[in-house]
């Protein structure tokens, strides 16, 4: 089986798997006991918040370990809840556990607005200027794209947020591990990581904060994670994160030379399939993320008949895929309905080849022409 679908989740590491697995075993102690056992776990937990801490450049103090991006997003923007300021922007092609939280706010007296993409999924900096309000007191984009990989230009986004004084939040889930992130450096308030999507384990993530902006707790009942996130931590999966992390910041410029030289071979072998589109092509993307449209085809269709050959991609975000609706980021993107209803979505690994990639072209080729 060749495995496409790696912004959907990634294999763990086989180096992740055994820095977690005395976790699961040898070293159970709850982190919060003062015993020896606790305080073994503790320091492991402690050097892991500081792997996750270089990855994106930030303090260890400043990783707040979540349950993963989901919670990490929610978690962000609750800081909503602190500021007098109630209208809140985001991206109109952010994922749905971003989009939905902001929908939640307009039950509770917020005003909330999605920002306009272009055709390539990009947000100028002049949309956004004319978008903010006196009231604006939050803004979230996130940093690239789950489903066509489009990278933002959080930085330049970033910088009218602070000049007006407003916290800006960004969904770094997809980019973290397969590119440069740096947190300072993209000038943000606040950024989502998750483990799954950079080779570590899942049910595990971090909301990233700096030292101004508060937070509002989802959870209550216990002290862990500075407050903000109660309930005994997942010890393995932390480890897991961490190493991960720490991986990806060390392999960082072989693996997307890797993924670049593996996306732009599959981008040559399919620009000869008559009607065939690849989505933001002439834009900044993700190494490893190739969006497909196709005239007259049904992309759920076609995902099952490369299922049937043996490869896995996906129609775009896993999180909506059961929803028979267009992709509302290629619907805001200004696509057709029939035309997005063609999407699907070839996000490579660390783990793929060439040979992978030539057997995938052959294959959809052959599935186009029949």
């Amino acid at each position: 089986m060749i495995y496409f679908d790696n912004n959907a989740t990634t294999p763990v590491d086989p180096s992740v798997l055994e820095a977690m697995q005395p976790f699961l075993t040898t070293f159970y102690g709850n982190p919060s006991s003062l015993h020896r056992h606790g305080r073994a776990v503790k320091t492991a937990v402690d050097q892991a918040r500081q792997h996750v801490a270089n990855l994106v450049g930030v303090t260890a103090s400043q990783v707040m370990f979540t349950s993963g991006g989901t919670e990490a997003n929610n978690l962000a923007l609750s800081a909503a809840t602190k500021l007098s300021k109630k209208h809140i922007l985001v991206g109109s092609t952010e994922h749905p556990s971003v989009l939905e939280p902001v929908r939640h706010f307009k039950n509770v007296g917020h005003e909330c607005e999605e920002l306009a993409v272009d055709s390539n999924g990009l947000i100028s900096v002049e949309s956004l200027k004319q978008a903010i309000t006196n009231d604006t007191g939050l803004i979230s984009v996130m940093h690239a794209n789950n489903e066509t990989g489009v990278i933002q230009n959080i930085y330049a986004l970033a910088e009218v947020a602070e000049d007006k004084g407003i916290v800006f939040h960004t969904d770094a889930i997809q980019s973290a591990g397969k590119m440069t992130v740096n947190f300072n450096q993209l000038n943000v308030n606040l950024m989502s990581l998750s483990a799954h999507k950079l080779y570590g384990p899942k049910g595990v993530g971090a909301l990233i904060v700096d030292n101004k902006t508060d937070v509002t707790p989802l959870l209550l009942g216990g002290g862990q994670e500075f407050g903000f996130r109660p309930g005994t931590e997942n010890v393995p999966g932390i480890i897991g994160f961490g190493r991960a992390a720490q991986l990806a910041r060390e392999q960082n410029s072989e693996r997307v030379e890797h993924l670049l030289a593996l996306r732009n071979k599959l981008e040559a072998g399919i620009g000869s399939i008559n009607g065939l589109t690849v989505v933001a092509q002439g834009v900044e993307r993700l190494p490893n993320t190739c969006q497909i449209l196709m005239d007259n085809v049904d992309g759920e269709m076609l995902l099952m008949q490369l299922d049937q050959k043996g490869v896995a991609v996906s129609s775009g975000s896993a999180c909506s895929s059961n929803s028979k609706k267009p992709s509302s980021v290629l619907k805001a993107m200004g696509y057709t309905d029939k035309l997005a209803l063609s999407a699907i979505r070839v996000s490579l690994g660390q783990q793929n080849t060439l040979a992978d990639i030539a057997e995938f072209v052959s294959t959809l080729k052959a599935i186009v022409n029949h």
